[in-house]
C-alpha cells in the first residue's frame, strides 16, 4: 500500500490535518471531517506551497474494489462468458476412456486399463466439407419448385471446380433432400466422378436454436425450434466428430445443405455458443472446411469461401 502525504507550509493547516489524522487513526477516516474539495487540494498540492504528498491508498484500494464488483456484475450478465471448464476434449464421447465398455473398466488394474487405451485411440483425421447450396427461386412456393436459378447452376458449377481443383480423394457427397441442395450437389458430382453419393433428411433447413440477437425479419414459432432444433443437433452428432477406431486414412466428406445447418455446425463445433450462429453470413455455393483431428481438436480451415467465384456470381 502507498500512502502519499501532502503537508501544508503553514502551522495552522498542518496542526489542522494531524489532529483529525491522529483522532480517526487513519488520513481516510479523517476526509469526511474535512470539505472534499480542501482535501482534494490539500493532497494535490494546491491548497499550499510545498508538496511532500499523501494520497490516501485505502481511498483508491476502495475504488478499486468497487471497479472489480461492477465487472463481476457485468460479467454474470453476458451470455456468452466461456465456461470455466475450458476445452470439453471428449465433446463427441470418443475419448479412449468413453469407448471402454463399463464391466472391463473396473476389471482393469490401472497398468493394464492404460495399456488398452491405447487401442482405443483414434489414428485418422476427418476432413468435412460443407457446401451452401447455390441460389434457387426464392419466390416459389413448394420445395419442389424452388429449384436452382441459372446463376445457381453456375455457382455449383465453380463449386465442383474448386473441389475438384483441390486434388482430395473424396469419401462421400451426402446432400439434404430438399431440392436446392440435391441439384446443387448433382452438379459438383460431375466433378467428382465416382463418388458415392447420399440423401439425408437430417440436414434440411431450418431453425436449430433462438438466435441472441434476436432479429426483427426471422421469427420462427417457438415449436419450429423445438422440432428443428432437435433434427439439426441429431445430424451434428451424426456427422460432426472425430474418426471411427477402424479408420486408418484421413477421409475426405462433402455434406451440402443450408446456410442455418452449417452455421450452427460450426458453432457447436469451436465449442462457441450455438446462439450465436445467426451472426455468421453465408454466400451461395460456399465451402466451410472443417478438420477434426484424432485427439478431439477442430479446426476451421475455411468459413464460407466463396474467392474462387467472380464478384458479379456472388449472391447469399
Amino acid at each position: 500500500m502507498v500512502r502519499i502525504i501532502s503537508v501544508d507550509r503553514r502551522p495552522e493547516v498542518g496542526r489542522h490535518w494531524f489532529r483529525r489524522v491522529r483522532r480517526h487513526g487513519d488520513p481516510q477516516a479523517a476526509l469526511p471531517a474535512m470539505a472534499f474539495r480542501r482535501a482534494a487540494q490539500l493532497a494535490c498540492g494546491v491548497a499550499g506551497t510545498a508538496a511532500v504528498v499523501v494520497v490516501a491508498a485505502a481511498a483508491s484500494s476502495s475504488s478499486s474494489q468497487r471497479r472489480r464488483a461492477d465487472s463481476g456484475l457485468k460479467a454474470a450478465a453476458v451470455s456468452w462468458s466461456p465456461g470455466t471448464g475450458g476445452w470439453d476434449h471428449n465433446w463427441d464421447k470418443r475419448e479412449p476412456i468413453s469407448l471402454i465398455k463399463p464391466n472391463q473398466k473396473n476389471k482393469e488394474v490401472p497398468e493394464d486399463q492404460t495399456a488398452q487405451l491405447e487401442n482405443y485411440k483414434v489414428k485418422a483425421t476427418r476432413h468435412i466439407f460443407l457446401i451452401r447450396h447455390s441460389q434457387y427461386e426464392l419466390s416459389a412456393s413448394t420445395d419442389k419448385d424452388r429449384v436452382l436459378t441459372a446463376l445457381g447452376r453456375e455457382q455449383a458449377e465453380l463449386t465442383g471446380q474448386r473441389l475438384a481443383s483441390l486434388g482430395l480423394n473424396y469419401d462421400i457427397l451426402i446432400h439434404s433432400s430438399m431440392t436446392r441442395a440435391k441439384e446443387t450437389a448433382t452438379i459438383i458430382h460431375k466433378y467428382l466422378p465416382g463418388l458415392e453419393m447420399m440423401s439425408c433428411d437430417l440436414v434440411r433447413e431450418g431453425a436449430p436454436i433462438e438466435p441472441v440477437p434476436p432479429v426483427s425479419h426471422w421469427k420462427p414459432e417457438a415449436m419450429q425450434y423445438h422440432e428443428d432444433g432437435a433434427r439439426i443437433e441429431a445430424a451434428f452428432r451424426r456427422y460432426i466428430h472425430r474418426a471411427d477406431l477402424k479408420q486408418q486414412n484421413d477421409s475426405y466428406e462433402v455434406i451440402v445443405c443450408h446456410a442455418n445447418v452449417i452455421r450452427y455446425f460450426v458453432c457447436r463445433a469451436l465449442q462457441f455458443p450455438p446462439e450465436g450462429w445467426l451472426r455468421m453470413c453465408l454466400n451461395n455455393g460456399s465451402i466451410t472446411w472443417l478438420t477434426i483431428r484424432p485427439n478431439g481438436r477442430v479446426a476451421l480451415r475455411t468459413l464460407g469461401d466463396t474467392g474462387f467465384m467472380p464478384p458479379d456470381k456472388l449472391t447469399r
